[in-house]
C-alpha cells in the first residue's frame, strides 16, 4: 500500500486528490497539509511513500520545504504554476517529476504516483517542454522529436527515463498525428490546445512567440478542417464520431 501525503493549501484541491487517491486498492493519502510547515511535520511523521506538492502556498511554500520532504520521500510536484524558472527550481531541488493541473488525467497521475516510488519522472506537457529545452542549452523550442538528441547529449538521465519523458509530453496517439498529416510540432501545440492551454501559454511552454503559435494553429485547423479550438480537440482526442477514420 503507497502511503502519500497531499500538500496544497486549497482545501477543494487537497479534497479532490485525496478522494481519488483513496479510492485504488493500493493507495491510500496518510495526511493532508495547507502549507510547506504542515507537509513537513507530517513527513517526519507519517515517512509516506509518495508527497505530492504545491508550489505556492502561505507561509513556507512548496519550493522552500521541497528540499526537506524530498529527504523522506520521492515529491511529485502538482500545481498551476507552470514558469520555467520554476520549474527548474524545482528538480534541482529534488522534486521527482513535475504535473501541471488541467493537463494530465486521472490515470495518469495516478500511474505518475506510483512510478514516483520506482524513480521513474512524468512531466505534462509545458513541464516537460522546459526539461527538454534545459537539456538542450535553452536554445529554440523544444519539442518531442528533440528526445533523441537530448538522449545522446545526456546520457547520465538513462534511456528509460528520457523515453518516460517522451510519452508523458504527448497525449495525441502516432495515428492522430498520421491522419491528420500534422508535422511533430503542429502535433505538440494541438496537444497542448486540447489540454486548454491558452496561446500565451504554448507560446511560454514551447519557447516561441504568440505570432508563431497563431501561424502554427491556423495550419492545423486547415488539416483538422476545423474552425474553433473546440472542434479541433474533440476531432484530436476522438471524440467527435468520424466514420471514415481520418479528417473531414
Amino acid at each position: 500500500m503507497l502511503r502519500v501525503i497531499v500538500a496544497d493549501d486549497n482545501p477543494v484541491v487537497r479534497a479532490g486528490l485525496t478522494a481519488l487517491l483513496s479510492g485504488r486498492d493500493d493507495i491510500t493519502v496518510v495526511a493532508q497539509a495547507a502549507d510547506g510547515n504542515e507537509a513537513r511535520e507530517a513527513a517526519a511523521r507519517h515517512r509516506p511513500d509518495v508527497v505530492l506538492l504545491d508550489v505556492r502556498m502561505p507561509g513556507l511554500d512548496g519550493l522552500a520545504a521541497l528540499p526537506d520532504l524530498a529527504r523522506h520521500a520521492p515529491v511529485l510536484m502538482l500545481t498551476y504554476s507552470r514558469e520555467s524558472q520554476t520549474v527548474q527550481q524545482a528538480l534541482r531541488l529534488g522534486a521527482v517529476g513535475y504535473l501541471v493541473h488541467g493537463e494530465f488525467t486521472p490515470e495518469e497521475l495516478l500511474t505518475a504516483v506510483r512510478d514516483a516510488t520506482r524513480g521513474r519522472p512524468h512531466f505534462t506537457a509545458s513541464a516537460g517542454a522546459v526539461v527538454l529545452a534545459s537539456l538542450r542549452g535553452g536554445v529554440g523550442g523544444a519539442t518531442a522529436m528533440d528526445v533523441e538528441e537530448v538522449r545522446a547529449e545526456n546520457r547520465d538521465l538513462g534511456s528509460e527515463n528520457i523515453s518516460q519523458l517522451q510519452r508523458d509530453m504527448r497525449q495525441s496517439t502516432p495515428s492522430n498525428r498520421t491522419v491528420y498529416r500534422l508535422s511533430p510540432r503542429e502535433a505538440e501545440i494541438m496537444d497542448l490546445i486540447a489540454s486548454g492551454m491558452t496561446n500565451s501559454q504554448i507560446a511560454a511552454a514551447c519557447f516561441i512567440s504568440e505570432k508563431t503559435v497563431k501561424n502554427h494553429i491556423n495550419r492545423i485547423f486547415a488539416k483538422l478542417h476545423s474552425t474553433t479550438r473546440g472542434e479541433a480537440a474533440a476531432k484530436w482526442l476522438g471524440t467527435t464520431p468520424n466514420p471514415r477514420g481520418g479528417p473531414r
